[in-house]
Formats: C-alpha cells, sequence, structure tokens
C-alpha cells in the first residue's frame, strides 16, 4: 500500500492536544494506526499528553524540537527520531524560527 500524504489535505488543528498555536497534518488513519506528516511554525506546540493505550514514533524531517518526556528535555534535530512508548507522556515544540516538520507514528496496541 502507498500512502501519498504529500497529496492528502492539510488540516490545521488549533492548539492540538491543549498545545499552543496551530500544528499542520496530513494524515492517515485505518482505524488502528495513525500516520502523520506534521508541521508546527515557530511557536506552536503538541501540548503535553500521555500515550496510554499506544505509542509514538516521532522523525524529524526538517527544524528542531525541543520534546518534554517524564519530566526530562530533549532536543531532536533533522534525521533523528523520538519514541514515546506506552504509558509515557510527552509533549512537543517547534524550536527556533524554522518550521519543524515531522513523520510520526501511533500505533495501537
Amino acid at each position: 500500500m502507498i500512502l501519498d500524504l504529500m497529496n492528502t489535505p492539510e488540516q490545521a488543528m488549533p492548539n492540538f492536544k491543549g498545545g499552543e498555536g496551530i500544528t499542520y497534518a496530513r494524515m492517515f488513519f485505518d482505524g488502528q494506526n495513525r500516520i502523520m506528516l506534521g508541521r508546527l511554525p515557530s511557536g506552536s506546540t503538541i501540548g503535553m499528553h500521555t500515550h496510554e493505550t499506544n505509542s509514538e514514533i516521532m522523525h524529524v524531517l526538517s527544524g528542531t524540537a525541543r520534546v518534554i518526556m517524564d519530566g526530562e528535555t530533549e532536543i531532536i534535530r533533522a534525521g533523528q527520531t523520538h519514541y514515546c512508548p506506552k504509558g509515557h507522556t510527552h509533549m512537543t515544540m517547534c524550536e527556533g524560527t524554522e518550521d519543524l516538520c515531522i513523520l510520526a507514528v501511533v500505533p495501537e496496541q
């Protein structure tokens, strides 16, 4: 199966997960797994949330992310991947002036 996320309409999600600003996303969801091509402009955040029934794999395509997971801060740059296991809590912030572009996979478990 080929997913053409670049040709999927981009959705604006203000205050995503209680965050600040707008998160833009092109998404695929099959009822079990979510795959998202996301873009956070400078100053935007994805709010703090817990992965109760799933995990998240977030690969940074461009820009820089500041992630707080379980109270610890990580800086993630283009080419690096953040993993949030099931049962853990995290939030993501666009760090700097360049948009943060990510590919995120959220599989239900």
